[in-house]
């Protein structure tokens, strides 16, 4: 459990001369629940591509769990679970088929794969769609289903980007609830929200990227002064809206 569960060193993406991440240096501590923030466009979801070697960097180093991509990217691919901003999933199976395929991908033996595909399906309340084809779900129940795919392997290391869009109330709560739980028990969770108040409630660090640039990084409790919230600390880094002459019509 000692030294850094992802290690990021100068790293950067540019597409058709629009930088999207620029010099970014980031260490988050294995078995933390770390949360990666800034406004639309700050370069979070390129971040997350990068990790998991979706999108090539232009320059810079990663590692993850003290491994380097992309040269033992295999190896780093068997201990991640990934919830990407889209779900892209298998649509014309069913959710269990999709998990089992999950499993069976991160090499569980069959049996074990739908054993476990089965357990997730109840767990995640989408037993009643177990013969519903992944389609016909819900953006909530496609989250839901993704989160169950990263899980099933028992990841030491899950990257989530935006995990609880679209998921209502109830199964966001058990979704929050299941990574503290994760957490507790070792695994480190990198998390991206626009939701500062769940992120306030459930990470001990943060980073804020805004540009490309990382503004800070640290525990909590550290980067906020005084009685000023999550919310007043981006704020303050990252600046709000302009103030304007209001409309008269409005």
């Amino acid at each position: 459990m000692n030294g850094a569960a992802i290690d990021i060193r100068d790293l950067r993406k540019t597409y058709g001369g629009q930088t999207a991440v620029d010099g970014l240096t980031l260490t988050v501590p294995r078995g933390s629940f770390f949360g990666f923030l800034g406004p639309n466009g700050a370069g979070k979801t390129t971040t997350i591509r990068m990790l998991t070697g979706l999108v090539q960097p232009d320059a810079g180093s990663v590692e993850l769990l003290g491994m380097s991509m992309p040269a033992q990217e295999m190896e780093i691919k068997r201990k991640i679970g990934l919830v990407p901003d889209e779900s892209l999933l298998f649509d014309h199976l069913t959710g269990g088929e999709f998990l089992e395929l999950v499993g069976r991908l991160y090499g569980l033996d069959r049996k074990i794969a739908r054993e476990r595909a089965s357990e997730l399906m109840e767990m995640f309340d989408l037993g009643e769609s177990r013969r519903k084809l992944i389609a016909e779900y819900s953006k909530g129940m496609r989250k839901r289903v993704a989160m169950a795919g990263a899980l099933i392997h028992k990841p030491e290391l899950l990257l989530l980007d935006e995990p609880f869009e679209g998921v209502d109330a109830m199964g966001a709560r058990f979704m929050k609830e299941l990574l503290i739980e994760q957490v507790r028990r070792g695994t480190t969770v990198f998390l991206t929200s626009h939701v500062l108040e769940v992120v306030e409630r459930l990470c001990d660090r943060i980073g804020i990227i805004h540009h490309g640039r990382l503004l800070t990084q640290g525990a909590m409790r550290d980067l906020r002064t005084g009685s000023e919230t999550l919310e007043d600390l981006f704020v303050r880094l990252v600046g709000g809206i302009r103030a304007s002459e209001p409309l008269n019509w409005l």
